[in-house]
């Protein structure tokens, strides 16, 4: 079911947007080399803890998941893109590792994510992030009321496809409220003037990744972590949003 939030509702998910923020920008300062996935994850817990926030991910199980996640931030690295399970692993020079987390503050929810370089980059490294943040960028500039769901991923396929890369849509965006996951489906390809009417007050997270070479992705072992299915590198970008009459809201904006 889509829900659409009042003025009043929006301003009251500000919270969990900043709050998701601020964990993002923390435990991204602290990827440095030689620290350990696992170091991070209790970074993310403790600024729970401090908050009084909830976490999305601890005991989420959806069907895709082959057990509760069991942990507070998702850590992927390399060739993994989506959904890492943070485990005993040192960061290395040169890692590509992104960062996703959501929360609840006082009921409401915000998602985000961010990829960066740890250490010493690789250019095409620096410019998969690129590629993916003007995705993202482009993608929120479409978020504008009249316009369709359609309209966010074609403007986000026509970056990805423009700079060479193949998209996957099993995983995307999505609703966003009282919980993590909801109504509409945002895929990061389809064509522009189709689907879902963009109303003020609908709230959702945009969410672009892109890899290397490749639209396949394989699960791991652990069952959660998404790997590309040829071992090349993987970006995601993400941002939970309110579509307002004055234009697109970015309520997990970071400093």
């Amino acid at each position: 079911m889509i829900e659409l939030r009042t003025p009043a509702e929006i301003e009251q998910m500000e919270p969990a947007g900043r709050f998701v923020a601020s964990v993002l920008t923390a435990t991204a300062a602290a990827a440095k080399v030689g620290v350990n996935l696992l170091s991070l994850d209790k970074l993310a817990h403790d600024m729970i803890r401090a908050a009084g926030a909830e976490s999305c991910y601890i005991d989420y199980h959806p069907s895709f998941g082959a057990s509760p996640f069991g942990k507070v931030i998702c850590t992927s690295v390399n060739d993994a893109v989506l959904h890492g399970l943070p485990h005993d692993y040192a960061l290395r020079d040169g890692d590509l590792l992104t960062l996703d987390f959501a929360a609840s503050v006082n009921g409401w929810v915000s998602d985000s994510a961010l990829s960066i370089v740890v250490g010493t980059p690789r250019d095409e490294d620096l410019k998969l992030i690129d590629t993916t943040t003007r995705a993202l960028a482009a993608g929120i500039a479409a978020a504008q009321a009249g316009n369709k769901i359609g309209d966010i991923s074609a403007a986000i396929a026509a970056v990805g496809h423009g700079d060479g890369y193949t998209i996957n849509t099993d995983f995307g965006g999505h609703g966003v409220g009282r919980t993590m996951h909801g109504d509409p489906h945002i895929p990061n390809d389809g064509r522009a003037g189709r689907g879902l009417p963009l109303r003020p007050g609908l709230v959702i997270a945009i969410e672009p990744w892109f890899l290397h070479t490749t639209n396949r992705i394989v699960t791991d072992a652990d069952g959660w972590t998404l790997r590309s299915a040829d071992g090349s590198r993987g970006a995601h970008m993400e941002h939970t949003i309110a579509i307002t009459e004055d234009g697109p809201l970015i309520l997990t904006k970071r400093d």
